[in-house]
């Protein structure tokens, strides 16, 4: 095959995908002769081709996909308004503990946060893909630790933590990911 062959399958398996795909899925489509290399170069080629258009080709924590620019959305909106997820503070103070602080358990992010966690907070969490358990901590009751995953990342379009924005200096109000929408609630309810 050709690059040229080899970006044309690469981008028709992009389009047809619902989710990301990593380069070592991508390969399962080429004979070994093909390695991971050669692949990425030809991604990177496809992106670029993709370039200044109304969706784009990008690389996130779970792989590459195809997105529409950040500029059509107030556009696109028209066509199909949706609303986005709005997530109560303790939810979002919960998940920017863990994002910054991880691994860390329950009690961890209670003693920041100076407030009980609720189980709906963490089970909003779970069931969106944004925390896991990934160990448990060496003490009496052997709590969970908990981390983001690359789902999170990918849903903020992030490929590692490192591209996290700087969390502003802990103060009198609370922290929550810039990334994310709030709603003007204190309390631990999930919306």
């Amino acid at each position: 095959m050709t690059p040229v062959e080899i970006k044309r399958l690469l981008e028709a398996a992009l389009l047809a995908s619902a989710e990301a795909l990593s380069i070592a899925r991508l390969r399962q489509m080429f004979d070994e002769s093909y390695g991971t290399e050669l692949l990425r170069r030809c991604l990177e080629e496809l992106q670029a081709d993709w370039r200044g258009r109304g969706v784009q080709l990008v690389q996130v924590a779970e792989g590459w996909r195809f997105q529409t620019a950040a500029e059509m959305q107030p556009w696109l909106e028209r066509l199909n308004p949706v609303t986005a997820p709005r997530y109560s503070r303790a939810v979002l103070e919960t998940l920017t503990i863990i994002a910054y602080r991880q691994p860390v358990t329950r009690g961890d992010v209670e003693e920041i946060r100076g407030v009980a966690v609720s189980t709906p907070v963490i089970r909003t969490l779970e069931e969106r893909g944004w925390i896991e358990v990934i160990g448990h901590r060496d003490v009496p009751g052997r709590p969970g630790l908990y981390a983001t995953t690359r789902r999170f990342l990918s849903d903020l379009g992030l490929r590692s933590l490192a591209e996290l924005p700087p969390l502003p200096e802990i103060g009198s109000t609370p922290v929550t990911l810039p990334l994310l929408d709030v709603e003007n609630e204190e309390s631990d309810a999930v919306h």
